[in-house]
């Protein structure tokens, strides 16, 4: 690996090759790919999809946490891993799962399509009746105190558009201002399937609509909105899925991770069941004992779809000495939207939103030159904790990651560009039934999956761009390099006497 972008594979080999004689003593390891990525088959891939579209639909039509379709999904992956000689563990944990029994929105009574954001309060049992209120659209709509200065929203279902922060703020704020509930309405084309993080979090009752609908509403202030939710909350227990390779440096790990579980509406293929299939078709290319510099661990996380769950609580269970074990952590979270973009999490902050912890900015930069490779122009995309890297990041771990797009739409330069349509999301189907085998870039998939293999392999070498922390090779030939100038130092030295002064 250069200073700064990923080299070749072959070079990887190479350098390797070169300084066999030299290198540090490792634990006997079986033969590992010279270039990962090219073993790489994307019909291997859609192999495991094609596993979890069955799982899916031998469970109810799902694989979320805490349901049987997420359970088979574990051991679907768990089985793999264990015969590619993996050391594979299960850590078990528990949260607050959230279920809606029922729920309705009528205004100015009209019924009215909406989404009840998970985590939302119950209302009274049959309902509650409220006027609707607007609040005015700025640059940070409904994130601040502020926002309501002119704007009494006491005893209202306050409507609110998205965008600047999380739901949960914009209906913790409505709440202190004095509403009695929240719409939210998206700033994109499509359905608002939103979370509002935990059982902590919901204020007061919160629905998602479509900007097509809020538009709608934002002109009917004081009309009446009956909204009923009814929901509840059960202790559940699931599991992630942890692999690590036998072999490599235990103290200086390369993480990789994608989360297994899906939304209860439909089977999660491309949410998320094709990063956890690209994540394991590398993790089973490589095997259980490659020869790496550094172990690599795999994570397939479950409960994000309930706020990140599985993967705060992995790293929250680690002490701080653990944490500094994982040299960097990368994640895969949707890698085959039906209009598929490609994305690299900006760790540098480039685009403008939050930067990284150190090192994250050279991840991006590894990430945009493994898709250059194959002649991908990808684009930074904001790092803004949506998926699971967000833990790692909060403890300073430097993170990064790849992704083909999710509820935004795709404009007439990525088309241009990428292919597909300009005007419609990256996947319009994002946390609904339409998510399904049916409905995935599988051009796309392997692309982005070959991505993955690259830098993976890439840092299970060296991590030196990142953290500072050089391979065996580098080492040994920056250990050959010092004695070769020590030699001709000495050789170059005057001789001189001890015990007789010659001035």
């Amino acid at each position: 690996m250069s200073l700064r972008t990923i080299t070749s594979r072959r070079a990887i080999t190479a350098l390797a090759a070169s300084c066999a004689a030299a290198a540090l003593a490792v634990t006997p390891a079986g033969a590992a790919p010279a270039d990962l990525a090219a073993t790489i088959d994307g019909d291997a891939v859609n192999r495991h999809l094609i596993a979890f579209q069955r799982i899916a639909d031998q469970n109810g039509g799902n694989r979320a946490s805490g349901q049987p379709g997420y359970e088979a999904s574990v051991d679907y992956v768990v089985d793999k891993l264990r015969r590619a000689g993996f050391d594979v563990t299960t850590p078990e944990f528990t949260y607050e799962a959230y279920f809606e029994d029922s729920s309705s929105l009528s205004v100015g009574g009209q019924p009215t399509e909406g989404d009840v954001m998970e985590y939302s309060p119950s209302t009274p049992e049959g309902g509650l009746t409220a006027p609707l209120s607007v609040l005015p659209v700025d640059d940070t709509p409904g994130c601040e105190a502020t926002d309501y200065d002119g704007t009494d929203v006491t005893g209202t279902v306050v409507l609110i558009q998205r965008g600047a922060c999380d739901f949960a703020v914009k209906q913790q704020i409505a709440a202190d201002a004095g509403a009695v509930g929240a719409i939210i309405y998206n700033n994109v084309e499509g359905a608002l399937n939103g979370t509002l993080g935990d059982a902590d979090a919901g204020r007061v009752p919160t629905v998602g609509v479509t900007k097509e609908v809020g538009e709608a509403l934002a002109g009917q202030a004081g009309a009446e909105v009956q909204l009923d939710i009814q929901a509840r909350l059960e202790t559940v227990t699931t599991r992630n899925v942890i692999a690590q390779t036998k072999t490599g440096r235990t103290d200086n790990v390369v993480m990789a991770g994608a989360h297994l579980d899906g939304v209860p509406d439909g089977p999660g293929i491309n949410d998320n069941a094709t990063g956890s299939a690209g994540l394991l078709e590398t993790a089973l290319k490589m095997g259980g004992s490659p020869d790496v510099e550094n172990a690599v661990r795999f994570a397939w996380w479950g409960a994000e779809e309930s706020g990140l769950v599985g993967s705060t609580k992995y790293v929250q269970s680690l002490t701080f000495e653990q944490q500094l074990d994982i040299a960097l952590y990368v994640n895969f979270d949707m890698i085959g939207s039906p209009n598929a973009g490609y994305f690299v999490y900006d760790g540098d902050g480039s685009t403008g939103g939050p930067e990284g912890p150190q090192g994250s900015g050279q991840i991006k930069e590894d990430f945009l030159a493994a898709m250059a490779e194959q002649g991908i122009e990808a684009e930074p995309s904001e790092f803004n904790g949506r998926s699971d890297y967000g833990e790692f990041i909060a403890v300073g771990i430097p993170s990064g990651g790849m992704h083909t797009g999710v509820e935004d739409l795709k404009t007439e330069e990525q088309a241009a560009k990428w292919g597909g349509t300009a005007g419609i999301a990256f996947d319009p189907n994002y946390h609904a039934a339409g998510d399904d085998l049916s409905n995935v870039d599988r051009v796309a998939l392997e692309r982005m999956t070959k991505g993955i293999a690259e830098v993976v392999q890439a840092y299970a070498q060296s991590t030196e761009a990142v953290n500072g922390m050089q391979s065996r090779e580098e080492r040994a030939e920056l250990r050959a390099a010092q004695a070769t100038l020590m030699a001709q130092s000495t050789a170059q030295a005057p001789k001189v006497g001890h015990g007789h002064d010659l001035s």
